[in-house]
C-alpha cells in the first residue's frame, strides 16, 4: 500500500485522533500513490497512524478512515459503519413519528469522511465530497440499501467540491423510484422541497435543536427571519405562537416554497414571505421585531476568508441589533468552520456597539447530535449560534 509519510513535528494532531493530513503536514509520498488510492500515513520513523483515500493537490490530502493495518475497506467495511450511524440516531429517538428528516451519516463524525447522507421520509440523500469515497459509490449505495432499504437513493453531491477533489459528480436518482421533491416531517412540521432547491441536500437539518428554542421564544412577538431559505424557523415560531412572522430570502423560489410549506402547516396566515435583500430588511427594520434570527449563508468558505468574515458578521450583528427590540431577543448564528464561539461573540460585540446596544448573549447552540463530532476534530463543529438579549445603551 503507497503511504504518506508526515514531517516531525506535524504527528500529534493525527496521532490525538484528528482525521484530516493537512498538505503542509506531509513530507513525502511513497509508493506511487494515485487519486482515490487507500494509503497509510506514517509518522517519520515509519509507524502507522491511520489509513484513508489520497486527494493529490488538495489542501487535505487524506483524511483518516480507520487507525489499524488490518481492517479491510470493502463492503462489509461500509455496511458496518453505516449501521454504526444508524444505531446512533436510533440511540437519540431519531428518526420518530414526529421527526424522519436527519442527517444520516455525517462524514468524520460517523468514521466515513468524504459522505454525506440525509434520510428525507423514505428517501436518502447523499453527498460525496472526496475523489476516494466517490470511486466507492457503489458500495456506499448497497450499504445504503442493505441496512436502510429506502425507496431511493439520490446524490445531490456539490459540483464545486467535486471539481476541487477532481471527479465528475452525478446527480438525480441513482437507485430506486424517482422523486420529485423531498418530503418528510421534522418536529410534527411537514415540509416538501423541490430537488431545484440545492443548498446543502435540500434543507438545514443542523439547525432542528434551535428551531424548537425559538419556537418557544416566539409566543406574542414580532419575529423576523433573516435569510429565511424556505421559513423553518419562521414556520416553527408562527406554531410557536408568533403574533406575526416576516420571511426574507433572495431566492424567488426559497419564498414560494416556504409559503407554501407555511400553508401546509396552517400557519399561512401568521408568516408573510418576501423575497429581498435581508441586509436591507435589517436596515430598515429600525427595532420593529421582538425576535430577530440572523442566520446567513457561510461567509467563511475557509480559513483565508476568516478576517473578511468576521467584518460581515459584526456589520450584520450591528444591522440585528438596530432591527431588535429594546428588550427583545437576537439569534445570531454561523455556519462557517473557520469562525468559532469566541470569534462570533465578539463580532456580535463589535456590532451591538456600533448599533448603540447593550447584548447580553443567554444561550449557545450548535449543531444537532445527528451532526456528531470527534473529540480532536474542533473544525467538525461548524455551526454556532446565540441568543442574547438587546438593550438599549
Amino acid at each position: 500500500m503507497p503511504s504518506v509519510r508526515l514531517k516531525a513535528g506535524h504527528v500529534q494532531p493525527v496521532w490525538a485522533g484528528h482525521p484530516w493530513v493537512y498538505a503542509q503536514a506531509v513530507d513525502r509520498v511513497e509508493g506511487g500513490a494515485t487519486a482515490g488510492d487507500e494509503v497509510s500515513v506514517v509518522d517519520p520513523r515509519g509507524n502507522l497512524l491511520g489509513r484513508g483515500f489520497y486527494t493529490p493537490g488538495s489542501a487535505i490530502p487524506v483524511r483518516l478512515i480507520v487507525r489499524d493495518a488490518t481492517t479491510r475497506l470493502d463492503a462489509g467495511f461500509f455496511r458496518a459503519r453505516v449501521e454504526r450511524a444508524i444505531g446512533l440516531r436510533a440511540s437519540l429517538g431519531l428518526p420518530s413519528e414526529q421527526t424522519n428528516g436527519l442527517r444520516l451519516v455525517h462524514a468524520e463524525g460517523d468514521g466515513l469522511p468524504g459522505l454525506i447522507v440525509d434520510r428525507y421520509g423514505d428517501a436518502l440523500a447523499v453527498q460525496f465530497g472526496t475523489r476516494g469515497m466517490k470511486q466507492r459509490e457503489a458500495l456506499v449505495h448497497e450499504a445504503l440499501q442493505a441496512v436502510v432499504a429506502p425507496r431511493s437513493i439520490l446524490d445531490r453531491t456539490s459540483v464545486q467540491m467535486a471539481k476541487i477533489e477532481q471527479f465528475t459528480p452525478s446527480s438525480g436518482v441513482v437507485r430506486g423510484d424517482e422523486v420529485r421533491a423531498l418530503e418528510f416531517a421534522e418536529r410534527g412540521l411537514r415540509f416538501r422541497i423541490p430537488l431545484e432547491l440545492g443548498q446543502k441536500t435540500g434543507f438545514y437539518f443542523d439547525q432542528r435543536s434551535l428551531r424548537a428554542r425559538v419556537e418557544q421564544l416566539a409566543h406574542g412577538r414580532r419575529v423576523l427571519d433573516a435569510y429565511s431559505f424556505v421559513g423553518a424557523f419562521a414556520i416553527a415560531a408562527a406554531r410557536g405562537g408568533a403574533r406575526e412572522v416576516l420571511a426574507v430570502d433572495e431566492s424567488a423560489l426559497a419564498v414560494e416554497v416556504g409559503a407554501e410549506c407555511a400553508a401546509m402547516n396552517g400557519v399561512a396566515d401568521r408568516v408573510s414571505f418576501a423575497k429581498g435583500d435581508a441586509r436591507r430588511t435589517l436596515v430598515d427594520a429600525k427595532g420593529t421585531f421582538d425576535l430577530v434570527i440572523a442566520d446567513p449563508p457561510r461567509l467563511a468558505p475557509t480559513r483565508g476568508a476568516r478576517e473578511q468574515a468576521l467584518v460581515a458578521y459584526a456589520k450584520l450583528a450591528e444591522n440585528a441589533c438596530r432591527a431588535t427590540r429594546p428588550g427583545g431577543f437576537l439569534v445570531l448564528c454561523s455556519c462557517s468552520a473557520a469562525v468559532d464561539l469566541t470569534a462570533l461573540t465578539r463580532a456580535l460585540a463589535t456590532g451591538a456597539v456600533r448599533a448603540n446596544a447593550e447584548v447580553t448573549v443567554l444561550e449557545r447552540w450548535f449543531q444537532g447530535a445527528d451532526h456528531p463530532v470527534p473529540a480532536a476534530f474542533g473544525e467538525g463543529l461548524y455551526l454556532k449560534a446565540l441568543i442574547a438579549r438587546v438593550e438599549a445603551r
